[in-house]
């Protein structure tokens, strides 16, 4: 090839690639120049003051920032059934042009499949912006009782408490007993996490645990002084705050009841996420998609962020959307093996 032909096509790529860049800034500006004067509201299916309400109000703060123009952002809490209330009513009502958006519970995809008669809703017909950060569930003991070497269970029973059957409380340690061999009481009926923390401090349970990025807020104090320790945690990767808690899958020797323990804790991966219902043009998602994205590294918003207690440690919505279809279109017989260890 001449040189005056190499030069010639190399041009004409470069010519390609700064009209396919012009095109896509094109695009977002006219994405973003339909949320201006716009009222934009955030969801949640919970009442104000948990983890799920904080990080809406943060994410509405900071969207006033990033979407060019929009007249408001506001966060509507409309609690109801654990957050399940306002997610079917969401994807039967949510306004389909992106201009609302929810913070709802990382298990609504895995409800479709364990619970379907219960999940009035298909998952992966809305679409995840992203994710604020991931939720491993975190098991503590008081510092006598921990446990320095967790294969002592399998000889020694262990009290967990939990709220209920079907709770990360029940499913995780249930796992953990039928693949593992670990001799797991499991005394359910607590109404809550403040009840569950009385009973650990009572002695009624030896074993209690909640979502890291609400443990950080209620019990860092006494994580720090030693007083109460993380003794596991349920996600598909240690948690950076608490890294020398094993995951449950680290603890099962066998590769099966590891995978089956991984599809289970799929769930943390999609953790405190914001999500747009059906029917969003997918140029609006991509757009949105890229907000957060900048929202999330915005230094704004991470000092907000600190300063609040939040943990921060996002994932891009593309992600977050195949972690949820990796949960509802597993092989049949992983689906069967999970739901029969959670029993």
């Amino acid at each position: 090839m001449s040189v005056r032909k190499y030069s010639i096509g190399l041009m004409q790529v470069l010519m390609g690639l700064a009209a396919f860049g012009a095109s896509q800034s094109a695009s977002a500006q006219d994405q973003g120049a339909f949320y201006k004067d716009k009222a934009v509201k955030v969801l949640v299916g919970h009442s104000p003051g948990g983890s799920f309400d904080f990080y809406a109000r943060l994410a509405s703060e900071m969207l006033k920032k990033h979407l060019p123009g929009v007249a408001s952002v506001t966060v509507e809490n409309k609690p109801g059934g654990g957050g399940l209330v306002a997610t079917a009513f969401f994807y039967a009502n949510g306004a389909r042009d992106g201009t609302q958006l929810a913070v709802f519970p990382e298990g609504i995809s895995a409800m479709e499949v364990f619970e379907p008669q219960s999940a009035r809703w298909k998952t992966l017909e809305m679409s995840y912006i992203g994710s604020f950060a991931p939720v491993n569930n975190v098991f503590i003991m008081l510092k006598d009782k921990a446990l320095s070497d967790l294969r002592v269970m399998k000889t020694q029973e262990v009290i967990f408490g939990c709220v209920g059957v079907g709770s990360q409380g029940y499913s995780y340690p249930a796992m953990l007993r039928g693949l593992g061999g670990y001799k797991i009481k499991l005394v359910c009926g607590y109404p809550g996490s403040a009840e569950l923390q009385l009973a650990l401090d009572k002695r009624e349970v030896e074993v209690t645990s909640n979502a890291w990025n609400a443990l950080r807020v209620t019990h860092m104090s006494r994580i720090q002084s030693g007083e109460v320790v993380p003794v596991m945690q349920a996600g598909l990767k240690r948690n950076k705050e608490v890294p020398n808690a094993p995951l449950i899958q680290e603890l099962v020797d066998d590769e099966g009841g590891k995978r089956v323990i991984e599809y289970g804790s799929l769930v943390a991966g999609i953790g405190r996420s914001l999500l747009a219902p059906p029917g969003v043009s997918p140029e609006r998602i991509a757009y949105l998609r890229q907000v957060f994205d900048k929202m999330v590294s915005d230094p704004e918003m991470i000092e907000l962020a600190a300063k609040r207690g939040l943990e921060l440690d996002p994932t891009p919505g593309a992600e977050v959307q195949k972690t949820a279809d990796r949960i509802i279109n597993a092989p049949k017989d992983l689906i069967a093996k999970a739901a029969a260890a959670m029993k």
